[in-house]
């Protein structure tokens, strides 16, 4: 196995979260190439998320954000397992941070399987009318418009979004700070449901 660094450590864990074992042992699986660790450690952690998964998550908090100029306000459901948790300040900053996200980037739906398909449908017709119209061969317009569709739901649901405050998160997915919190924990952590009020909305 490869010998690793404690400063490649050290900048495994800061850009993953990672735990110092399973950074060490993703760089030494990875012959010290950080970005094939990063790729190792996210398999791995999607992995245990998807066991998680199955696990009921009946504890959390409702979180609430207001605006400063109290014209926007969003209630927000995230769930855990358990109150121990629950109450833990980092599940009560992920359910901030997730607020305020919601207030600035008004997502539509919390992920990708809420969108309707009646919706879907009506939004790749018109990707698809429009990559025609640019006079493009027919397998590409297909490509253009499933790309269109593929960055429509991006903006349009809340876990594939990239968090608002890019500087703080890394430029991070709302799922990649989920994840990252359910594989801190241990726990299966679910957004649930999330309100969000605008003033003349």
């Amino acid at each position: 196995m490869a010998d690793v660094s404690a400063k490649d450590v050290k900048e495994l864990r800061e850009r993953t979260g990672a735990g110092i074992m399973d950074a060490k042992g993703a760089l030494q699986e990875a012959s010290g190439d950080l970005d094939k660790a990063i790729d190792i450690l996210r398999v791995k952690g999607q992995a245990r998320a998807a066991k998680r998964g199955d696990r009921v998550a009946s504890e959390g908090l409702v979180g609430s954000y207001v605006h400063h100029n109290g014209r926007i306000g969003v209630l927000v459901e995230v769930n855990c397992e358990t109150d121990f948790v629950a109450g833990t300040d980092e599940f009560k900053a992920f359910v901030r941070e997730v607020a305020s996200h919601i207030a600035a980037a008004a997502p539509g739906y919390v992920s990708e399987d809420e969108v309707p398909e009646e919706e879907r449908a009506a939004e790749l017709k018109i990707f698809q009318e429009q990559a025609a119209a640019d006079g493009k061969p027919a397998e590409v317009q297909e490509k253009i418009a499933e790309g269109r569709m593929r960055k429509w739901l991006e903006e349009v649901v809340l876990v594939s979004q990239t968090h608002v405050n890019e500087d703080k998160h890394g430029g991070k997915t709302i799922e990649e700070l989920r994840a990252e919190l359910a594989s801190n924990t241990g726990e299966n952590i679910v957004i649930r449901r999330f309100a969000r009020f605008a003033i003349g909305d």
